[in-house]
């Protein structure tokens, strides 16, 4: 088939948004020192260890003539594109980054930027949380992004306080019950 009737799909992609920020604008990306160390580890991942690898495969296929059908150039084009746009973000997110160590925290009494928080909703179940980094938020880990609306209300709160969580079941009370700060994520 004729060059002339396949769609060149390298310029659409490149073009695409890197990802989302998951920021506000004017708002700084606090990370916990665990998160920070996880944002370095999957950038030295991807430059030395996936990238090169993904770019020998693309050089073996692309010696291997016709590339509009060959599969490995392809899809090894494709995953360099991806890995390429994974690199530049976590760039950006490293360069941009404010480490906040839990554990130096002075004020142990209130709830602040890496503290493990215990509290009760109006159902009466209990639930743990970490407030963290935008990029270490894991829900089913109990890791939560301070700009999250949980977060949010528990901010600057003490032991024993009620707190009002707007949210999409409308207006909900939570009763913080303890405030910890630790510095490994699962606290």
């Amino acid at each position: 088939m004729s060059k002339a009737f396949i769609k060149e799909s390298d310029a659409d992609e490149e073009d695409a948004p890197e990802a989302p920020q998951g920021l506000p604008s004017g708002v700084k990306n606090y990370v916990t020192p665990d998160g920070f160390r996880r944002l370095q580890d999957e950038l030295h991942q991807l430059r030395r260890v996936e990238r090169p690898k993904v770019v020998e495969t693309v050089s073996w296929a692309a010696g291997n003539g016709d590339r509009s059908e060959n599969g490995d150039y392809i899809y090894g084009k494709k995953r360099l594109r991806e890995i390429d746009r994974r690199v530049r973000y976590l760039i950006k997110r490293i360069e941009s980054a404010h480490v906040v160590d839990p554990t130096q925290q002075k004020n142990r009494d209130q709830v602040f930027f890496g503290a493990t928080v215990t509290y009760v909703d109006p159902r009466g179940d209990e639930h743990t949380v970490k407030i963290v980094g935008v990029d270490e938020a894991n829900l089913e880990s109990g890791l939560i992004s301070w700009i999250s609306p949980v977060a949010r209300a528990l901010l600057k709160a003490a032991k024993h306080d009620i707190v009002k969580l707007r949210g999409p079941r409308g207006e909900e009370t939570l009763e913080v019950l303890d405030i910890r700060y630790f510095s490994s994520p699962a606290g």
